[in-house]
């Protein structure tokens, strides 16, 4: 499989089917209530049980139907979880980007970015910065991602420990920074960025499964600790904003793009959209692409065969010299282990959309202001639709095999108009990584290292420590 096989195609406003995602036929009669989940608590419904065991109550939520109810709280939520039917829900005009997740992100992202918006906004945004992640953008940024990349390795001490995290999160910020907003920023705020990042989404998704509303307003310390790690992720931001104000300098980047962008009537965009869409692009992406980098760093360490395959692929594509991104395209295996990896981890477990209007979905009736849940995490590990689905086979996505892969059983940036736009960007700089780091070391766990997973909104490693050895 090649490191375009993966992605929904390029069109960003697909027809919507038919069915199952078409609007409710006028005799709504013959349409099902979708069957209530076993195991709600009073008041708290499934809430609990989704703070217990997310994966798990997710996974285990297709026996009981193709959409089924959950209630959070006082809200009744609709789950849906099969491939077909998250494919129809992305598609369709019937649902909106909104519901407890995008909610909760409201207070990281703002609600005038491309992540949170909707309709004609959320169609002009695209159109302001889908340019800077065409195809043909990527070779220029390739010097950066490779300078980065092999900067990464070249901080690692053999025999030494690497502390997964933040060296995942370093890399990553510093290619969308140097990358979309042309800036030199210092390790400094990478780590700032990284370990507010960790205390905002875990928060968020407290708030998300258990809305407990005036609760989170009181100075318990996990409060102020929330408080005081959004606000400074908004202050960095504003001083990126403003030193690329004071500099008066307008590089072909994302953000003289941003700064020079007009909205619908011809005026320039405002102050708010500016540091809205600047958040959208520095943190999700820096969440999402960190969050898959430890993920492939565990896989190196737990399937040495694959990272000797890798190693393997790299000598013979580039003749022993330094792995480049023009050799992406070529290191077949290596964008296999990249694919896999985020199939088992996928960075982004759980979405949320909104029904608009009465609509259909499955044959299941769905009202308007209905919150609807899935799960990627469940869809891509489902036995329905993979043959031993919880090994780590890179080679199912060789052509041959990848076809055996039912539609939308694998959607990693989505699919339709909320496909997201940086995904040849994020493939590019995955396998990259992946390669330059397979090329130098091997890797074995260090001593207190914890690969278990943290489920917030994005999955992640709890703690890994890696030892990086000489092959």
């Amino acid at each position: 499989m090649t490191v375009e096989s993966v992605r929904p195609e390029p069109s960003e406003t697909p027809e919507p089917p038919a069915r199952p995602g078409a609007p409710a036929p006028s005799g709504t009669a013959a349409l099902r209530e979708p069957p209530l989940a076993g195991g709600a608590l009073p008041l708290l419904g499934h809430g609990l049980r989704l703070v217990r065991d997310p994966l798990a109550f997710m996974s285990g939520l297709r026996e009981h139907g193709d959409i089924v109810r959950l209630r959070l709280g006082p809200k009744t939520v609709y789950a849906v979880t099969t491939p077909a039917l998250t494919g129809a829900l992305a598609l369709s005009p019937d649902f909106s980007i909104d519901g407890p997740l995008w909610e909760s992100l409201e207070g990281l992202l703002g609600k005038e970015g491309v992540a949170t918006a909707n309709g004609p906004r959320h169609r002009r945004q695209r159109r302001t910065i889908q340019p800077a992640f065409r195809l043909d953008a990527i070779p220029g940024y390739g010097p950066v991602m490779e300078e980065e990349a092999h900067a990464l390795t070249g901080r690692w001490k053999p025999g030494g420990t690497v502390d997964c995290t933040s060296e995942s999160f370093r890399v990553a910020v510093r290619i969308a920074a140097r990358c979309l907003l042309r800036g030199d920023y210092m390790d400094e705020r990478a780590e700032r960025l990284s370990t507010d990042l960790a205390i905002v989404f875990r928060g968020m998704y407290r708030r998300m499964v258990v809305p407990l509303g005036p609760l989170y307003r009181l100075p318990f310390p996990a409060n102020r600790e929330f408080n005081r790690a959004l606000a400074d992720l908004h202050l960095l931001v504003d001083e990126i904003v403003a030193e690329r104000r004071a500099s008066g300098q307008k590089p072909d980047d994302l953000l003289t793009a941003l700064l020079e962008a007009k909205d619908d009537n011809g005026d320039p965009i405002g102050e708010q959209e500016i540091h809205d869409q600047v958040v959208a692009l520095l943190t999700p992406g820096s969440e999402t692409v960190a969050s898959t980098i430890m993920w492939l760093l565990q896989v190196l360490a737990e399937h040495p065969e694959h990272a000797a395959k890798v190693r393997t692929e790299v000598e013979s594509v580039t003749g022993g010299r330094p792995v480049g991104w023009e050799h992406v395209r070529a290191l077949t295996h290596t964008n296999n282990v990249v694919v896999e990896a985020m199939r088992l981890r996928p960075a982004v477990w759980i979405l949320t959309r909104r029904a608009v209007t009465d609509t259909a979905l499955g044959g299941y009736r769905i009202p308007a202001g209905a919150d609807i849940v899935y799960s990627p995490y469940a869809i891509q590990r489902d036995g329905r639709s993979y043959a031993r689905h919880l090994d780590f086979d890179p080679d199912r996505w060789l052509p041959e095999r990848a076809g055996d892969v039912p539609k939308y059983a694998m959607s990693p940036f989505s699919v339709g108009n909320r496909k997201c736009p940086s995904d040849h960007f994020s493939m590019t700089q995955l396998s990259l990584i992946t390669a330059a780091v397979s090329a130098k070391y091997r890797f074995e766990r260090a001593g207190g290292s914890d690969d278990t997973t943290r489920v917030g909104i994005t999955l992640r490693p709890q703690n890994l420590l890696l030892r990086p050895l000489p092959w």
